[in-house]
């Protein structure tokens, strides 16, 4: 279950989100691969926690490697890892003025150049695949408010119950009241939100 939290953009803000709520998650904890191996090691496997730590540590390890080789790494039914830039605007291959070539390194141009460092900024994207793509997401995620904005909405309301008639938004409309506190997924968020 993924719980949510409303976050107002302020009102002072210069865009047409200004004053409006946009839904967020609320994470309840960050895993790390310790966590992670005694999670796995919980599922009834032959494989002790710290043989799964060591495999998965040797495989964070490989990745990087991987896709800092100009690889693109795919973990079946999670992600395609890959490296990517952000790159510089450049105007000319090669500048006379300055004799300046286009650069495979990583640097800002300064006002006024035509070239130079092709890359900005490198980082690293993982691209859902399999079961995590957004269509197979939609199916499986279930949401719901956290206890904090359930008793936001129901002072919104007048209600003094805030766990009583808690319905979150139905598929991809209007919440007409009723229901257990859960939203199905598929309503529109639009203005921004925890994409990755």
């Amino acid at each position: 279950m993924i719980e949510l939290y409303l976050s107002k953009v302020t009102e002072s803000s210069e865009t047409e989100t200004a004053g409006k709520m946009y839904a967020r998650v609320s994470y309840k904890q960050t895993m790390d691969l310790h966590d992670m191996a005694h999670h796995m090691a919980e599922h009834n496997t032959a494989f002790s926690e710290g043989l799964i730590v060591g495999v998965l540590t040797d495989f964070v390890k490989c990745v990087r490697e991987m896709v800092l080789n100009g690889n693109t790494v795919k973990v079946g039914n999670l992600a395609i890892f890959k490296a990517t830039v952000e790159s510089n605007g450049l105007e000319v291959l090669y500048d006379a003025q300055s004799d300046k070539v286009a650069s495979a390194t990583m640097g800002t141009l300064k006002e006024g150049e035509k070239t130079g460092a092709a890359v900005k900024t490198i980082k690293l994207l993982a691209q859902s695949t399999g079961d995590f793509t957004r269509e197979e997401l939609k199916k499986d995620v279930k949401l719901s408010w956290t206890d904090k904005t359930k008793a936001e909405i129901a002072a919104a309301k007048g209600d003094v119950n805030p766990n009583a008639n808690q319905g979150g938004s139905t598929q991809g409309g209007d919440n007409q009241g009723g229901g257990s506190g859960s939203i199905t997924p598929g309503g529109d968020n639009t203005g921004g939100g925890d994409e990755g």
